[in-house]
């Protein structure tokens, strides 16, 4: 639905839809309409004007976040529009602030914020082509370096050179970039748009490369750590990353499938995640947790216990916990606060029913997202887990793909569904009913789309319907196959694909080696 826009905003519109009259005229313009005249830019894509808005920004700081969000004149959210227009006029703005401004004695911009920028799936913009995070990182690395050679090269007034302007970006570093981003790292010092990260992600990426990034990398300010897929992080990395550097404001983990391996634990190794977990206690702002597909058998209180603060989202899919696991989460402080959980890839009902209904009463009253994937869900279960999900009163997001539930199970679940007045968004199975009978669960990617495509097109009308006759059509119900949308991946599926396969090609290849060897 269209939302309002002020007599202000209208007349913004109007003034930056005529580019060439609005350039000539930003001299005579008011300091305290920029903010006003840069988002009315970015909704029209008027790139020329965007760029020449922040060449001449007059203001303290720069927060894009802010800048696209809510505002008294327009209450459309922008930020979420990753406008690969807009965005580059931004940035050559930025770094043309430092080159072309006439006084730079008298520029004020202290802080650009470019981490309120909001990847989604849809893109409303009209030229439809993204710039996602990982472009971002690219494209910043690249007009910092492009910045410091400029500078050599011309002859700058001596206060150019007292410009100082700290850019806050969440970086997302991969082989592909790598060079680039290091060398913008290295040479941070020389430049006037001084790299701020405030949040990294590193992805197919060799280790020894990860750990002289993350070196580089002011990890007093770094709130978010991503290290995933294809970056061979085991536990013994993992104590020598946290005993080499120090994350104070760390507020959220990620670690890669298969950090932890508890199988083959040997004294040393018991000793190392004892000293993983007090690390871990040593992050007092530590909220959020990902652990991911590796094995943590018995050994979640060993990790989790030292924690100073409570978690507020924890991700221990297909961790292969047992019931003393469960039974430290549902009694420790971390239950009465957890907003985000994810436990996919647990058989829920069978190992640990009790116990883990206790967890969710516990966290209830705060529970916004539900991840139960893959957990063995039947239809005999459906009534003890809608009693299970009753008091969660706040909850937006439940996600059970992957569980053997009939069509009538789910008519069941959707009935209640209507009654969670906060739930915004279901991911719900193929209906067992829908598959050749005899199907296992867990199905495998090869089985996983041979259904009745049409039968289920009809069991999701009719589950659309229940939520449409209780008037609740702000719920968005949907069977993603393989998995909710993730931006970073999508943004670079295409090295993610080929590093797999060159890892594969060198696994084959000493195992050919070994084979000849024994041969």
């Amino acid at each position: 639905k269209a939302t309002m826009k002020s007599l202000r905003f209208l007349s913004a519109e109007a003034f930056v839809s005529n580019a060439e009259f609005a350039r000539k005229s930003l001299s005579s313009v008011a300091h305290n309409l920029f903010p006003l005249l840069f988002k009315a830019s970015y909704l029209l894509e008027q790139r020329d004007v965007i760029h020449d808005l922040v060449e001449n920004w007059p203001l303290v700081d720069f927060n894009v976040g802010k800048l696209l969000g809510t505002t008294v004149d327009y209450q459309e959210d922008l930020s979420h529009r990753t406008c690969s227009v807009c965005l580059e006029s931004c940035l050559t703005g930025l770094r043309d602030y430092v080159l072309n401004h006439p006084s730079p004695c008298v520029k004020k911009l202290k802080v650009v914020d470019l981490t309120g920028i909001k990847d989604v799936e849809v893109q409303f913009c009209g030229c439809k082509k993204t710039m996602g995070r990982w472009a971002r990182t690219e494209l910043l690395s690249k007009l910092c370096l492009e910045l410091i050679v400029q500078l050599q090269q011309t002859q700058c007034k001596p206060c150019t050179f007292e410009i100082s302007i700290d850019v806050l970006i969440d970086l997302f570093v991969t082989e592909r970039n790598y060079e680039l981003v290091v060398q913008a790292l290295k040479q941070k010092c020389y430049c006037p748009l001084k790299i701020c990260c405030v949040a990294f992600r590193a992805d197919s990426l060799a280790l020894q490369k990860f750990f002289y990034i993350i070196k580089l990398i002011d990890a007093s300010l770094l709130r978010k750590l991503e290290v995933v897929h294809n970056v061979r992080l085991e536990m013994e990395h993992l104590e020598i990353l946290f005993n080499s550097i120090h994350f104070p404001l760390l507020m959220s983990l990620t670690l890669p499938a298969r950090t932890f391996n508890v199988k083959r634990l040997t004294a040393a190794d018991e000793l190392m995640l004892t000293t993983i977990g007090e690390k871990l206690g040593e992050m007092t702002q530590l909220t959020e947790l990902n652990l991911a597909f590796s094995l943590l058998t018995g050994r979640i209180q060993k990790l989790l216990s030292p924690l100073k603060t409570p978690l507020k989202m924890l991700d221990l899919s297909n961790c292969s916990l047992n019931h003393a696991d469960m039974a430290y989460l549902a009694n420790s402080s971390h239950s009465n606060h957890l907003e985000a959980l994810d436990l996919s890839g647990h058989s829920i009902p069978d190992l640990y029913p009790s116990t883990f209904f206790k967890l969710l009463s516990h966290s209830s009253s705060v529970l916004r997202i539900l991840v139960l994937e893959d957990c063995n869900i039947q239809d005999t279960h459906v009534n003890m887990l809608i009693l299970g999900l009753s008091p969660c009163q706040n909850l937006q997001e439940f996600k059970f793909l992957g569980n053997p539930l009939s069509s009538q199970a789910l008519k069941h679940l959707f009935t209640f569904f209507c009654e969670l007045p906060m739930l915004k968004n279901v991911e719900f199975p193929v209906p067992m009913d829908c598959y050749p009978i005899g199907i296992t669960y867990p199905i495998d990617d090869a089985s996983l789309c041979r259904f009745d495509h049409q039968k289920y097109e009809s069991i999701a009308e009719e589950l659309n319907l229940i939520l449409l006759q209780a008037n609740r059509e702000d719920v968005k119900a949907s069977t993603p196959l393989f998995g909710s949308y993730d931006a970073a991946l999508q943004e670079t599926n295409n090295e993610l694909g080929a590093y797999l396969i060159k890892s594969f090609k060198e696994t084959l290849e000493k195992f050919t080696a070994s084979f000849s060897k024994m041969s």
